[in-house]
C-alpha cells in the first residue's frame, strides 16, 4: 500500500482542527451558561423576595409631627417652617399675616436607619435637637411586617429671659424632653395612617398642680390626590390627668405639593408652637373660635455624602 499525503497543507490542517475545537468549546460553554441560568431561576423561584414599603409619607414631617420617614444616609433635609397669627385677628393684622413664628432646622441621615436634627424657633426662642431611629419596616413577601415603627427622642432648650429674675431660677428649668413611638401603615398607594404614643417631660411647669410628665396619643393620616399632591391631617389627644391646665388638643390640616427637590406644605393649625413640647402640650387656641394659624413648611434636600446603590 502506498502512502498518500494529505492534499491540505499542514497549516490549514492545524487551523481547521483548532476551529473545530474552538466551536466545540463555545457550544459547551453556551450549554453550561444556559444550565447555570436555569438553575438560578429555579433557585430564585424557590426563595421569595422581601418587598419593603416605601413613601408611606411624603417627608419626615406629617404636618407639625414627625412621620416614620427618614432621610437617607448622607442626605441633609433643610426645613423652614412659618406659623402666622390667628385668622380671627381681623383685617388690621391682615388675618394674622402681620405676625409670625418661624423655625429653621436641618435633618441629617447618619445612616438609612438613624437620623438626627437641629433647629431654632423664634417662639420662646427655643433650640431643639432630636434623634430618630428606624426599628421596623413594613414589608411583604419572604418577610412579612404589617407596620413600620420608628423611635423618636427630642430635647428642647428655652432661652427666654426669666419672667421673675429676682427669684432663684435654675438653668435646668429651661429644658424639656419628648419621646415618641411612631407606628405607621401604608394601606394602599394613596392612603397611610400613623399612631404616635407620646411622653413630654417638662422640668418646669406653670402651675403647682400641673404634672411634669404629660401623656398624649397622636393620630395622623395622608391621602394622595395626585402623583405630587396629598392632604394630611394630624390630631393629638392629651390624656386627662397628664396635661397642663388650659391646654387643648392640637388639630392640623395640611396640603403637600412636591416640586422636584422641594416639598411645600400649606397648613392650618390651632397651635402656635412648632416643636413637640410646644404644639402637643402648649396649644390654647380653639378652632371653633377662629384661633387658627395659617402657615407653611418648605423642605429642600441636599446630598452631602456618597449615595448608596
Amino acid at each position: 500500500m502506498k502512502y498518500r499525503p494529505s492534499t491540505l497543507p499542514v497549516p490549514k490542517v492545524l487551523f481547521l482542527s483548532l476551529g473545530i475545537l474552538a466551536g466545540s468549546s463555545i457550544l459547551a460553554q453556551k450549554k453550561d451558561t444556559t444550565d447555570l441560568m436555569s438553575m438560578l431561576e429555579k433557585e430564585t423561584a424557590r426563595k421569595p423576595v422581601t418587598n419593603y414599603t416605601i413613601a408611606t409619607f411624603k417627608t419626615t414631617r406629617l404636618i407639625n409631627a414627625h412621620s416614620i420617614e427618614h432621610v437617607a444616609g448622607g442626605v441633609m433635609d433643610v426645613k423652614i417652617s412659618h406659623r402666622f397669627g390667628t385668622l380671627n385677628s381681623g383685617f388690621y393684622e391682615l388675618f394674622g399675616l402681620d405676625n409670625a413664628s418661624i423655625r429653621i432646622g436641618a435633618d441629617y441621615g447618619i445612616t438609612d436607619w438613624l437620623m438626627i436634627g437641629l433647629g431654632r424657633a423664634s417662639y420662646e426662642k427655643q433650640y431643639d435637637g432630636f434623634m430618630k431611629v428606624k426599628l421596623l419596616r413594613q414589608s411583604s413577601g419572604a418577610k412579612k411586617m404589617p407596620v413600620s415603627i420608628s423611635g423618636f427622642a427630642g430635647m428642647y432648650y428655652n432661652t427666654l429671659k426669666w419672667s421673675e429674675p429676682d427669684r432663684e431660677n435654675y438653668e435646668t428649668s429651661r429644658i424639656n424632653y419628648a419621646f415618641q413611638l411612631l407606628i405607621a401603615r401604608k394601606f394602599s398607594e394613596g392612603f397611610s395612617l400613623q399612631l404616635s404614643p407620646t411622653l413630654v417631660h417638662k422640668n418646669l411647669v406653670p402651675g403647682a398642680d400641673d404634672p411634669n410628665d404629660l401623656l398624649s396619643v397622636g393620630i395622623g393620616a395622608r391621602q394622595k390626590l395626585t402623583k405630587r399632591m396629598s392632604v394630611n391631617v394630624e390630631y393629638y389627644y392629651q390624656v386627662p390627668g397628664y396635661k397642663l391646665e388650659g391646654s387643648v388638643n392640637p388639630l392640623s390640616i395640611g396640603l403637600d405639593i412636591e416640586t422636584g427637590g422641594h416639598v411645600f406644605q400649606f397648613i392650618f393649625t390651632n397651635s402656635t408652637g412648632i416643636a413637640e413640647n410646644q404644639y402637643i402640650t402648649g396649644t390654647t387656641g380653639e378652632w371653633s373660635n377662629g384661633d387658627v394659624h395659617f402657615g407653611f413648611n418648605i423642605a429642600r434636600v441636599f446630598t452631602l455624602g456618597k449615595k448608596k446603590k
